[in-house]
């Protein structure tokens, strides 16, 4: 008995003397990695906010970074203490292979999110217009954007599909340009009508003075003589000026009893106030 408890403890002792120092290697490349890892992800973080990366973006490639550290350390650890890691990277690669297939389609979202954010094509609160989707951005997530329209109804809209189509941006150069459709009919003079307008629409304060609103024809159709709008404002006053432009605009027609053509024909009528 006494012999075969002193060769179970000698085996013991040899694998200690052979394990320890490896242990002890692998506790002091952990502790030293994860200390290291922590000093290169404050810097990088510094890195990424003097490159002005957006505050949603910055945590999450900084997280990425640390986990992809982090698993390396750990592996190197498992190698030193004499782990076969081919079985683990077998592993790992199957899944990986397994999760991107069923993921395909948000995949294609994230890798969208990560380009919105790098190249911010738009930042939250500027106005956008994808397809016929119009509205303000609320939020700009990694796999998908938040859009509020002007009814106050909210769009989620995907990243790939913005990334797939064209975006209008609004707010880009802090003005846009307003684009108001109104007739007068062949019979009236130009000059007259166009300074109606100026008249009608100069008591808007919202309209910006520079650049100057344009005023000119736009087409001649067969009953009337189609003139365009422009004013400038800001992107945030688009709707509020376009309603109350139309408003003033139609009571300065009427006021100058100005004449349109209806549809059933070619009779000029009044239009009301």
């Amino acid at each position: 008995m006494n012999k075969q408890f002193q060769e179970y403890w000698g085996l013991a002792i040899d694998k200690i003397v052979f394990f320890a120092p490896r242990l002890i290697g692998a506790a002091l490349i952990l502790w030293v990695g994860f200390k290291i890892i922590k000093k290169v992800v404050q810097f990088v973080e510094g890195v990424l906010k003097r490159m002005n990366i957006s505050d949603t973006m910055r945590p999450f490639l900084l997280s990425i970074l640390s986990v992809i550290f982090k698993v390396a350390i750990i592996f190197t650890v498992v190698s030193i203490l004499g782990a076969d890691l081919s079985g683990l990277v077998a592993i790992l690669a199957a899944v990986s292979f397994a999760i991107g297939m069923s993921l395909q389609g948000s995949l294609g979202n994230f890798a969208s999110g990560i380009l919105i954010l790098f190249l911010k094509p738009y930042q939250i609160n500027d106005w956008i217009q994808i397809d016929d989707k119009f509205g303000k951005v609320e939020e700009i997530g990694i796999f998908s954007t938040v859009v509020a329209t002007p009814g106050n109804k909210t769009l989620i809209i995907p990243n790939s599909k913005i990334t797939d189509d064209v975006v209008t941006n609004y707010s880009k150069k802090g003005v846009v340009r307003l684009e108001i459709s109104v007739t007068m009919p062949y019979a009236e003079d130009f000059p007259r009508v166009k300074q109606i307008i100026e008249k009608a629409i100069a008591p808007i304060d919202k309209i910006l003075k520079e650049p100057v609103p344009e005023i000119g024809i736009n087409n001649f159709d067969s009953h009337n003589v189609e003139i365009t709008v422009r004013p400038y404002v800001t992107p945030d006053d688009f709707w509020e000026v376009t309603f109350e432009a139309h408003q003033l605009i139609k009571s300065a027609f009427s006021e100058n009893e100005i004449k349109v053509a209806y549809s059933e024909g070619v009779e000029l009528g009044s239009i009301g106030r």
